[in-house]
């Protein structure tokens, strides 16, 4: 095989490195493909070779090893066959427009060339040299109505791309990671995959925020010994005990995700130490299918025996498992010295579908987990057939069912029904149909009446109130949390302007004609502005409401004439709009690069209040809607939605050399034990000890504890670092840690 590569642009070691990879693939698979299979991977292996034989990656290794990582992920981490191996060797190597897919269908089959084709349909995003754009992922999701695989393929190509995007640019590291944060990391979350999914998220924060990735990674390291004793002293007395009842079992440690106990510290405004559950105790059972459930809750009570669990932190995710088939029983428990520990109980086939997700799924066929997630595809696809949705309305809805937990409820029948947290009587009325939705004016909800904007709880039992009368109301869509109601309610409001809107301007038509008055498109425009109306439509849709009446429309018309008409010889020009701002056009004139100093007077930007940048933070340009940049941190909260959804809103930004003339305002939160002085002693740090002009102090004490926000001028990150050192080290503070905005 080696024969084949010819490049002299690959190097005898390349060669040999390209060698032990495609090796390493066989190995892995050798488990799940059959002896003629063999043959295939290795033609598919050999057309990749030849497609990528000079091209490399950014890191100066052979591109060919992207596509056999790829393959190699999706049968060693998301449990894929033969046919994914194949479409991941051969996912770049033809283009839309070659076009020529059917070389794949006939070496290989259909169901291959369906999967390369669905994927280089997507190439852009797989490249990572452009934004992911919202049209792009919807693209992406109509795969689903094809073949998931495509899906998980993309998951995979994503995840092996952002393993090796340390070698590339600072902007291409922020563009991406925003990406994976924003949508691929919720996706693979929502197909099971949470494996890749923590590790998505962990890979985004490493590059949009790395002082606290590296920071959590090391007392991660640093703790490791400590909390394998931990665990070892905790399971001991639950390993005898079930050796003792013959449970076939495993007992493992879990450390929580770096971004998960990052989300943790921030929730519970806690430090790396205060936080209870980093990590949590599985127990794997080896056992029949019809005796899982039982045996879960066997092993549920001999942990319980031992130590004292949280009724409120129980999850029984096994009687009624999530929507993509997870299936565990969780609990808290008190442990050794009064440690709070988490405890997750599952059979060997459930922690199967928790690793590797949708794939499991396809493994178990037929033992009542295909359903659950047939069900998500198919709200998925209602979706999708949504064309009035424009992509980013799309992505927010689709994104806003990914991650939220779920409640369960009954219809009067008794059927269960799954909705997300947060979801209202009226999104289990469109649920139900999209007519019972719309003539919905409550419910009656464990036989009480309730308001349609009622939250459902867990166990509820649901019965919808309807009337002729009811139509929907543009109040509703704050109602609502599932993407369905609110799609089917904005499509029915837009159906009824519509009538509105045409009746309006039939009715405007018919007096202009007996006014004998013409309407210009230049009076049009004018008239559009008068009323403060962006489009035709939504003039028409005022006329036909009521809103304006024609008459005014006529006296109108005769006073934009009359400032037309000539003066002293000479004619009045109007101006007109254009899409074109002022902005733009100064944007195109500056260098690639937006240098934020004193200098830049011909443009105008200001710092983004969300995330108070100040000197020495990464940051970035965003043009907004108003005119004007607003430039934000790049680990600023609102960062991944702005770089996934507006990419082409981003200007690259950065701090010139000093910054000895600028002061920037933070805000610093602090927490400790409340004594007298204290307001004394933070003051003098700041303005004694540092010389800085401390703006504002606000302290609120409650059973000897505080909570203070201060405000406070300084010159750069580096006295920001300062400041919250020393704050740190103040005998009553427990805590001192920057806030965002």
């Amino acid at each position: 095989m080696m024969e084949r590569i010819e490049s002299q642009n690959l190097t005898e070691r390349e060669k040999k490195d390209i060698l032990n990879k495609y090796q390493g693939l066989l190995r892995v698979c050798r488990n799940c493909i059959r002896p003629e299979d063999r043959k295939k991977i290795r033609t598919a292996f050999n057309i990749a070779l030849n497609a990528h034989i000079d091209k490399k990656r950014d890191s100066g290794e052979p591109y060919i090893f992207h596509p056999i990582a790829v393959a190699r992920m999706a049968v060693e981490e998301i449990g894929l066959g033969t046919t994914s191996i194949l479409a991941s060797l051969l996912h770049e190597t033809v283009t839309e427009k070659e076009n020529n897919f059917w070389e794949i269908e006939n070496n290989f089959g259909k169901p291959v060339r369906n999967i390369v084709e669905g994927l280089t349909k997507m190439s852009g995003i797989s490249a990572m040299n452009t934004s992911l754009q919202a049209e792009n992922f919807r693209k992406l999701l109509l795969t689903l109505s094809s073949d998931v695989r495509v899906i998980l393929l993309k998951l995979a190509d994503r995840l092996e791309n952002m393993r090796n995007l340390e070698y590339s640019s600072a902007e291409r590291q922020l563009q991406a990671a925003s990406e994976t944060f924003f949508l691929y990391a919720p996706l693979a979350h929502r197909l099971g995959l949470y494996t890749i999914k923590s590790e998505m998220e962990d890979l985004s924060l490493k590059f949009t925020n790395p002082e606290i990735y590296n920071d959590i990674q090391d007392k991660l390291k640093s703790s490791t010994a400590a909390r394998n004793r931990f665990i070892r002293e905790f399971a001991e007395p639950i390993k005898k005990e079930l050796k003792n009842q013959d449970f076939d079992f495993e007992i493992k440690g879990r450390t929580k995700s770096v971004h998960s106990i990052w989300s943790k510290m921030k929730k519970q405004q806690a430090d790396f130490n205060e936080v209870y559950d980093i990590f949590a105790v599985r127990i794997i059972l080896n056992t029949d299918i019809k005796n899982e459930k039982a045996d879960c809750w066997r092993v549920y009570s001999v942990v319980t025996d031992f130590y004292q669990p949280n009724i409120n932190r129980l999850r029984d995710w096994i009687s009624v498992p999530k929507s993509n088939g997870y299936e565990s029983l969780h609990t808290t428990v008190v442990g050794p010295g009064g440690r709070f520990v988490e405890v997750q109980i599952r059979t060997r086939r459930m922690d199967d579908i928790a690793e590797r997700g949708l794939a499991a799924h396809w493994k178990y066929k037929g033992e009542g987990v295909d359903k659950k997630f047939g069900d998500w595809l198919m709200l998925i696809r209602e979706s999708l057939e949504n064309k009035e949705a424009s992509a980013l309305e799309f992505v927010d809805n689709f994104k806003l069912n990914l991650y939220t937990e779920e409640v369960f409820v009954f219809t009067p029948n008794g059927d269960i029904k799954r909705f997300p947290a947060g979801a209202t009587v009226l999104d289990f009325a469109f649920d139900i149909h999209t007519d019972l939705g719309s003539k919905c004016v409550g419910a009656k909800v464990n036989g009480k009446n309730v308001p349609i904007k009622q939250v459902l709880k867990n166990g509820d039992q649901v019965s919808i109130l309807t009337s002729k009368n009811q139509n929907p109301k543009i109040d509703w869509l704050n109602w609502v949390y599932t993407s369905k109601a609110r799609t089917k309610i904005k499509q029915s409001l837009k159906e009824a302007r519509q009538v509105e809107a045409d009746a309006g301007k039939e009715l405007l038509n018919r007096r202009l004609k007996n006014w004998k008055i013409e309407f210009p498109d230049r009076l049009k425009t004018k008239m559009l502005k008068h009323f403060k109306v962006k489009t035709s439509f939504d003039f028409y849709y005022l006329i036909g409401s009521g809103r304006i009446d024609p008459a005014d429309i006529k006296e109108l018309i005769a006073s934009f004439e009359q400032s037309e008409k000539p003066v002293n010889g000479s004619i009045t020009e109007t101006s007109v709009e254009t899409g074109t701002t002022e902005l733009d056009t100064r944007l195109e004139k500056i260098a690639d690069i937006l240098i934020i100093d004193q200098n830049l007077n011909y443009i105008e930007y200001k710092l983004a209040p969300c995330c108070n940048p100040v000197f020495g933070d990464p940051v970035f340009g965003f043009v907004s809607v108003n005119g004007g940049i607003k430039i934000h941190r790049t680990s600023c909260p609102n960062a991944p939605s702005m770089l996934s959804r507006y990419d082409y809103r981003i200007v690259k930004a950065q701090w010139t050399n000093s910054s000895e003339n600028s002061s920037f305002q933070v805000m610093v939160k602090l927490y400790g034990t409340d004594e007298v002085g204290i307001v004394n002693k933070i003051s003098d740090v700041v303005s004694k000890d540092l010389k800085m002009v401390l703006r504002s102090i606000s302290i609120d004490s409650k059973d000897g504890i505080f909570e203070g926000i201060i405000r406070v001028l300084v010159k750069n990150k580096s006295q920001l670092d300062l400041l919250l050192h020393k704050l740190n080290r103040v005998k009553v503070v427990s805590r001192a840690m920057r806030l965002d905005g």
